[in-house]
């Protein structure tokens, strides 16, 4: 089993920056991929990036390319979304979640194991 908590929301200003921590902790060695999705009321849950337990690979979702940044902290099995350039279009409740394999995948619907999220809210 394994289990994520994400940290790191808050409240922002347009062009602003945050970063969220996602730590994963139980049955690590079994995590192919670490990944964030947000999601706001009413709408379905979006792929926002994505990163292989080796961090050899990462993708995107189109519409935060360029601006947000995925990395990975082997040491504390930590996985980062660092957020830069925030639209209000880019507030959302985030979830961090981890996909038990058995390959890394960007398609969120096989992570298995998911946080509770944390509120995301730029300003206009």
């Amino acid at each position: 089993q394994v289990q994520v908590m994400e940290s790191g929301g808050g409240l922002v200003p347009a062009g602003g920056s945050l970063r969220l921590s996602c730590v994963a902790s139980g049955f690590t060695s079994g995590i192919y991929t670490m990944g964030w999705v947000r999601q706001t009321p009413g709408k379905e849950r979006e792929f926002v990036a994505a990163i292989s337990w080796s961090a050899t690979r990462r993708e995107y979702g189109d519409s935060v390319k360029g601006r947000f940044t995925i990395s990975k902290h082997d040491a504390d099995n930590a996985v980062y979304l660092q957020m830069n350039m925030l639209k209000p279009e880019d507030t959302a409740v985030y979830f961090c979640a981890a996909g038990g394999g058995p390959y890394y995948t960007t398609n969120y619907s096989d992570w298995q194991y998911w946080g509770r999220g944390t509120q995301v809210t730029v300003s206009s």
